[in-house]
């Protein structure tokens, strides 16, 4: 689901969310090769990571539905470099480009005005449901990873070093300093 996001987002030159998306297949990639090679700090990491993926998804959703002053016709996620904006508001679902020329303006002749209509579903709510879907993800990502680390340390936990926690171990280990040992046999 990542990388098809990260597709999109490419296709839509929109470069804060190419740079967390590039975050966070890396950070799922450590936390697959954590849970693979039983490292729970790599898992941890993760799990703490699916946390600033969900605020990440909330802004997003925010950004998209302008919530609280952000506009969805902002350049914030293109930091300001472009005039780009998500790849599916001229793509999506039924949307039908329409191309005029600005033949009027003067240094416009090559550039072409685009409207779209006839969308069947409007491209910030696509956004907006990549989002959610994405948010479900780590929620799920998260508990899974919970339980993962749990199971480990508790696997860790309930070793049985060689009689370590047997209540009668097989041989007798002496608790006695080392001088005190050295006394006896010198005695």
């Amino acid at each position: 689901a990542a990388l098809e996001r990260q597709v999109f987002d490419f296709l839509g030159y929109q470069w804060a969310p190419i740079l967390a998306n590039f975050l966070h297949i890396i950070i799922v990639i450590l936390g697959l090769f954590g849970t693979i090679q039983y490292r729970p700090r790599y898992i941890v990491v993760y799990a703490i990571w699916t946390a600033v993926w969900v605020t990440w998804n909330i802004f997003i959703i925010c950004f998209y539905l302008e919530v609280g002053g952000l506009s969805k016709d902002s350049e914030l996620l293109t930091f300001n470099i472009s005039r780009h904006q998500s790849w599916w508001s001229e793509n999506g679902p039924g949307c039908v480009r329409k191309e005029a020329s600005m033949s009027g303006i003067k240094g416009l002749e090559s550039h072409s005005y685009i409207s779209v209509i006839g969308c069947a579903l409007e491209y910030r709510y696509i956004e907006v449901m990549h989002s959610s879907f994405q948010i479900l993800i780590a929620l799920v990502g998260f508990v899974y990873a919970c339980y993962v680390v749990s199971v480990f340390t508790e696997e860790e936990d309930s070793f049985d070093f060689i009689g370590g926690f047997d209540p009668f171990p097989l041989y007798h280990v002496n608790e006695k300093p080392t001088n005190l040992l050295f006394k006896q046999t010198y005695l």
